[in-house]
């Protein structure tokens, strides 16, 4: 059983409201929550080896929704055993449907980028009943069937160089006329995190395979993908379209791994628009 940890009260880093839910297994949870307390639900998962801290930008977008994200295993404030072989992207599915219970809802939309999107797949696919709307971002279905990044991007993201690293995604994230959200990205990972707690989050992006599975979803889903992506490359998500039910498919142009922040102004009112259908 899951349950409520801590009485809700601000982050003052972030202006959310936080709380810790506790697992049978230890593990303790640290989810925020943001928006209406009185709007439709919503998820946010975000990418492999980076916390709540990914949606920064991008969380006043969605203000009229009860907007719910948490660390992953392994994340930000999360409290979990780093020793533990069980990291997937089912267990971390679990995990969401957990947080779900402890604040008490049955059913939101769900919106995963890059491995969150991966997660949210293991949710609608496990749990079709508590996700309403699904919108996956910057994703794969993993498998025989993905399209794996080329052996130069594997490169630059894998020098030991902490500086160079930076730079590498910054390129793969952004297009070079997108200074701004490059100074101040979010989405380049959580420091905070151990070396083996970021290797074993890339052990769970790589294990993940829905690819045979995508067809249960039953959620009106929509996929989004940057076309310049190499990072996860653009011909995943249209694997992904074809394999989920009535799924639409719509590429940002120009867009790389990052589209859906470097592109939030348009991105982020279609995303409500589909929710809101």
């Amino acid at each position: 059983m899951s349950s409520p940890a801590s009485t809700t009260a601000p982050d003052p880093g972030d202006d959310l409201l936080t709380t810790e839910v506790e697992l049978a297994d230890g593990t303790v949870l640290a989810v925020q929550e943001s928006g209406r307390a009185d709007g439709p639900a919503l998820l946010l998962l975000a990418g492999q080896a980076n916390s709540h801290a990914w949606w920064t930008d991008l969380r006043d977008g969605f203000a009229d929704f009860r907007v719910v994200s948490f660390d992953y295993r392994g994340t930000g404030a999360t409290r979990a055993d780093d020793h533990d072989d069980g990291w997937s992207t089912e267990l971390f599915a679990d995990d969401a449907c957990a947080v779900m219970d402890a604040l008490g809802i049955e059913r939101a939309h769900v919106y995963g980028t890059s491995m969150g999107g991966r997660v949210a797949q293991m949710l609608a696919i496990r749990s079709p009943e508590r996700v309403d709307r699904l919108v996956l971002a910057c994703t794969s279905p993993g498998g025989s069937v993905a399209r794996e990044r080329g052996p130069d991007v594997r490169r630059r993201i894998a020098t030991p160089d902490p500086a160079e690293r930076a730079r590498a995604l910054l390129d793969l994230f952004y297009t070079p006329a997108c200074a701004e959200r490059r100074l101040r990205s979010h989405l380049l990972g959580d420091t905070s995190m151990t070396s083996r707690a970021q290797m074993r989050h890339l052990r769970v992006s790589a294990r993940h395979d829905a690819s045979d599975r995508l067809g249960e979803i039953v959620a009106p889903t929509l996929v989004l993908h940057g076309a310049d992506d190499v990072m996860t490359p653009v011909q995943n998500a249209t694997v992904i379209a074809q394999r989920i039910p009535g799924s639409r498919l719509q590429l940002t142009r120009a867009g790389r791994h990052g589209f859906f922040d470097e592109f939030s102004d348009t991105v982020t009112p279609g995303v409500i628009g589909f929710l809101r259908e």
